[in-house]
């Protein structure tokens, strides 16, 4: 005979591994739909002079990157834009190619930031520490590895197929198979 405390735990596992397989599938999606809206946030708050945290960082990250070519006052909304833009393509899927390769050109210039202007982001030590500033810049680690499942697994995709050869004949996989004959 079963205790009550048994069953509950098989059941809450069945619950969570349900919840998991369902989860698995829109994944990338719910990554992708949540990077869009911080990057629309953000870039939004570019547009008002004063509003983001970032904004200075940012401007003079762009001066050096143009070697001067493009001042503050330019640069600042040129990156909101490009913000805004990345974060509508992202929550809305349109073009996703092309945001995701924006999304990734982008990164590349907010990480030489900790190159270009080491004073600001980091105190210098043994091991090096970052500035509230270097954190801000070190977090998007996560949105890249967000953006990396959304550029190699969309939600449109079935699972793959296991990778020791044999497939169930159950989840995604094999439904889609029934269904596409």
């Amino acid at each position: 005979m079963e205790s009550h405390l048994a069953r509950a735990v098989r059941t809450g596992r069945r619950r969570a591994e349900d919840f998991s397989h369902g989860y698995r599938r829109v994944a990338p999606g719910v990554l992708r739909v949540s990077v869009g809206a911080v990057y629309l946030w953000f870039g939004v708050l570019k547009f008002i002079p004063g509003a983001s945290p970032a904004e200075d960082l940012a401007t003079r990250c762009m001066s050096r990157l143009t070697f001067d070519l493009v001042p503050p006052g330019v640069s600042r909304p040129l990156l909101a834009l490009m913000e805004v833009a990345i974060g509508a393509g992202l929550v809305t899927g349109l073009l996703l190619p092309v945001v995701l390769a924006v999304f990734f050109v982008h990164m590349a210039g907010v990480f030489a930031t900790l190159v270009l202007l080491p004073d600001d982001v980091w105190v210098h030590g043994i091991p090096p520490v970052p500035t509230l500033e270097g954190q801000y810049i070190l977090k998007n680690i996560v949105l890249i590895a967000a953006c990396l499942t959304v550029a190699t697994r969309r939600e449109d995709r079935p699972d793959p197929a296991p990778r020791d050869g044999h497939l169930t004949g159950t989840g995604p996989r094999a439904e889609h198979r029934a269904m596409t004959g």
